[in-house]
């Protein structure tokens, strides 16, 4: 049936009449006026409640300026207008570093995220995106996500430490003492090969679980994940044979830090390794976080990129069909399982590369990063966001991983010093999780920015209409 809540447009009609405006003159206006008409609004009341309840400050006006600028003029009547918006955004992400630290205060969450937190948005990004493939685009609920994030890390350790110190492998590794032992090899090459490892494991629990539906699907899947991380937590000792696999519970620490390597350096100015630059480094590019991020920030519009050509393409076309009506996919000759596969081994590969380049970020490799939690975080992110849209994946992660890593004490900070109270928000982190989710399903099931066929099932309905009505 349709959905019938207000939409937003209804309600903008009633502020109109609250404020004494006609609808049907608004409506005859011109499309661009209202935009703009709406856009300065919002914008008025921005600057009120950032100057009654935030840290007021000169950049309020050119971040009202830039957002001006990107929601009112009608970009898509230009020849390429469509690619103005995400080349905009792009570069405000690009150039964050420069102006992050200077911006105002909002209201309740306090300042714009430190660098830090931007690196793990990055990451967050990467296994939200990969999970939206399994769980937007096929409609495989998958509760152990986390199981090809772990095994992303540990590639890392397994590749880029002295864990295994018996052996003596070196291949493009950068900042390594060469007295040190164990297997070093370049951190981009392991990011494919963690890409494709967890891309192996994937098909391999997707082989014997793919062949169930709903509950019991995700109750397998939710078996994997807490298969995985039992065995990085015992992994010193895996099956008792005294193979060290995994560390134990000590992990698997220093991981090499990536880099270029001394020619690149010398000849065009990329850092030679991450943690120590040279003084051949560019300038900009001699802060560890920043390029730490901006090279996060790479790895996401890699998987974007993959994510919107593999949504438009003959395979993404068999996904949704799987989606929507698995009978009637295989009807119409879809194959089930290969299709299916396809969709695990994706999810996974982008997964492993969130998780290798994360263990790369902190130099270490420890099983408390891997808990069930952490896959019904990220599943949070893509319900949120809106299942099978790109851009409202990237806001569920951007916005939950900004929460979990540095919002609820900002807000904390602000309740305490504004309220009076001596609250420790960060301490009911998951019951405001809770309370997010649940206003989210209650007045926007679909998804902060659901993609079109979502928006068209809950709002306007996908259920029959009859012709006519039977009378008895």
């Amino acid at each position: 049936m349709a959905d019938d809540r207000p939409t937003v447009s209804a309600m903008w009609r009633n502020v109109l009449g609250l404020l004494g405006v006609d609808p049907s003159r608004w409506q005859a206006a011109d499309p661009l006026v209202r935009r703009a008409t709406r856009t300065a609004i919002l914008l008025g009341i921005g600057f009120v409640l950032i100057a009654a309840f935030g840290s007021f400050s000169w950049t309020v006006f050119p971040v009202a300026a830039v957002v001006f600028a990107l929601i009112v003029p009608p970009y898509d009547r230009l020849p390429f207008g469509r690619f103005v918006l995400p080349a905009a955004v792009l570069a405000i992400a690009l150039a964050y570093p420069f102006y992050g630290g200077s911006l105002f205060g909002w209201p309740i969450f306090g300042p714009f995220p430190a660098m830090n937190t931007m690196v793990v948005m990055m990451v967050f990004v990467m296994m939200a995106l990969g999970l939206n493939v399994v769980v937007g685009y096929a409609g495989l609920l998958d509760l152990g996500y986390v199981a090809f994030y772990a095994m992303g890390a540990y590639a890392v350790g397994w590749f880029a430490s002295d864990h295994f110190a018996q052996r003596n492998l070196r291949f493009g590794a950068t900042g390594v003492n060469p007295n040190i032992a164990g297997i070093h090899l370049s951190i981009w090459l392991i990011l494919a090969i963690a890409g494709i490892l967890t891309a192996i494991v994937g098909v391999l629990i997707g082989l014997p679980t793919l062949r169930l539906r709903g509950d019991y699907l995700a109750i397998v899947t939710l078996g994997f994940g807490e298969i995985m991380p039992q065995i990085a937590r015992n992994g010193n000792d895996l099956f008792a044979t005294g193979f060290n696999l995994t560390g134990g519970t000590q992990g698997i620490t220093p991981v090499d830090p990536p880099g270029f390597g001394s020619w690149i350096n010398r000849n065009v100015g990329l850092p030679d390794n991450y943690l120590s630059a040279s003084t051949h480094t560019i300038g900009f590019l001699t802060n560890t976080v920043n390029v730490y991020y901006w090279t996060g920030l790479l790895l996401v519009l890699f998987t974007v990129f993959c994510s919107v050509r593999l949504r438009d393409s003959r395979l993404g076309r068999a996904w949704v069909a799987i989606r929507e009506d698995e009978i009637a996919a295989a009807a119409m000759g879809v194959p089930l399982m290969r299709t299916k596969t396809w969709a695990y081994a994706t999810g996974a590969f982008f997964g492993g590369i969130a998780g290798a380049f994360f263990a790369s970020y902190k130099s270490a490799v420890f099983p408390d990063d891997f808990s069930f939690n952490i896959s019904v975080f990220i599943l949070c992110m893509v319900i949120m966001g809106g299942m099978g849209n790109v851009w409202g994946v990237i806001l569920g992660a951007c916005f939950l991983a900004y929460l979990d890593r540095e919002g609820f004490a900002n807000i904390g900070a602000w309740v305490n010093s504004h309220l009076g109270l001596n609250l420790d928000v960060p301490k009911y982190e998951f019951g405001v999780f809770g309370i997010i989710l649940l206003v989210v399903m209650l007045f926007r099931p679909e998804g902060l920015i659901p993609s079109e066929r979502r928006r068209a099932e809950f709002q306007v309905g996908v259920s029959d209409q009859p012709l006519y009505d039977v009378k008895d």
